[in-house]
């Protein structure tokens, strides 16, 4: 009879499977790539399959489909059940490319050579300081996407696929007033935007951000009439006037602490006194504990050399800019909001 890897108490037993799991990681997110590239998820929808079933309906090859599905649900990632069919998991339902929580965008965006190359390039990174990305390319991440219609469509598309879930919590916790005046700096296509409007009524909005996000925008018909406006523009250079609340989401994580001094300046010049700004990132806890932000730090390093922060490094990056730190609060999803108020 197996036993488990792992002792009771997290420690793993042998650490040379524990090790090699990790440095193989790369295959379950191929294999994740895989049950998206195919939609097995869609073709579960409607209840358990068999793999020889699944693999007739998709055309694809049984025996690897059966290897690619077991290695996923050891990680709760579909489920084989005692008839030896697979079935849905709550994770597999994120999925499905008709769920209104759909992450396959964002899974075909992270799991794209795009990033591959420049994760497998971190040892360069780590030695030299500065982005992979810049090297592998030949131009930084945002600068390369403007002259790549493909690449950025699988940016956008993916950013606005693992932003869903997240606009909504942010929307659901932050202290938006009754009305007035919220600029979302750097917004993208606006999901976070519309969750706000839709939630408060008589709040109107400013979207704010370069041409391509700007021309797929989230916030057309009827629900939101007369209550929002784009505008294209460089943060760095300035923002729009007039905002009650100025929000930044995802933006300054993108970036070292001197673009993001720029970017905040661009902000409280902005900002009359005593408004708000919410800075939506993660914000990382200490020890060893798990989070996802420390995951994600890694990946802006290498992408952009931009970084996750502690709620000690946003408080001393807002101070430089005018702007005093106020409270943190979280949400149900992994960022939190970083409040500070313009001085």
């Amino acid at each position: 009879m197996a036993t488990s890897p792992h002792r009771p108490t997290g420690e793993p037993r042998d650490l040379t499977a524990h090790l090699m799991d990790l440095a193989m990681g790369h295959l379950f997110s191929a294999a994740l790539r895989t049950a998206v590239h195919h939609r097995i998820a869609d073709h579960l929808a409607e209840g358990p399959r068999t793999v020889e079933q699944l693999a007739g309906t998709t055309g694809t090859h049984a025996p690897h489909l059966r290897r690619v599905l077991r290695c996923l649900a050891t990680r709760g990632v579909f489920r084989e059940d005692a008839a030896g069919a697979y079935q849905l998991t709550p994770a597999a339902q994120q999925l499905r490319t008709d769920a209104p929580d759909s992450l396959c965008a964002a899974v075909l965006m992270a799991t794209d050579q795009l990033f591959l190359r420049t994760s497998a390039a971190m040892p360069e990174a780590v030695a030299r300081g500065g982005a992979s990305f810049e090297w592998i390319f030949g131009a930084p991440l945002f600068e390369h996407l403007l002259s790549d219609p493909a690449a950025r469509r699988l940016f956008d598309d993916g950013m606005a696929s693992v932003s869903a879930r997240v606009d909504e919590a942010v929307a659901a916790a932050c202290a938006f007033p009754a009305n007035g005046t919220v600029v979302d700096v750097g917004g993208g296509r606006g999901g976070l935007l519309r969750a706000a409007l839709r939630r408060h009524p008589q709040l109107t909005g400013v979207l704010f951000d370069q041409a391509p996000p700007l021309a797929d925008h989230l916030l057309g018909g009827d629900e939101l009439k007369g209550r929002w406006r784009t505008q294209e523009g460089d943060f760095f250079e300035s923002v729009p006037e007039g905002g009650d609340v100025y929000v930044l989401k995802h933006v300054l994580h993108d970036w070292p602490d001197e673009p993001c001094r720029r970017i905040l300046r661009s902000c409280h010049r902005a900002m009359a006194a005593g408004s708000r700004l919410l800075v939506v990132d993660s914000v990382l806890p200490p020890g060893n504990a798990p989070h996802f932000g420390k995951t994600m730090d890694v990946a802006m390093m290498a992408v952009l050399d931009g970084q996750e922060r502690t709620a000690e490094e946003f408080a001393a990056l807002l101070s430089a800019a005018g702007f005093r730190l106020t409270r943190t609060l979280p949400t149900s999803a992994f960022p939190s909001i970083v409040e500070a108020v313009a001085e």
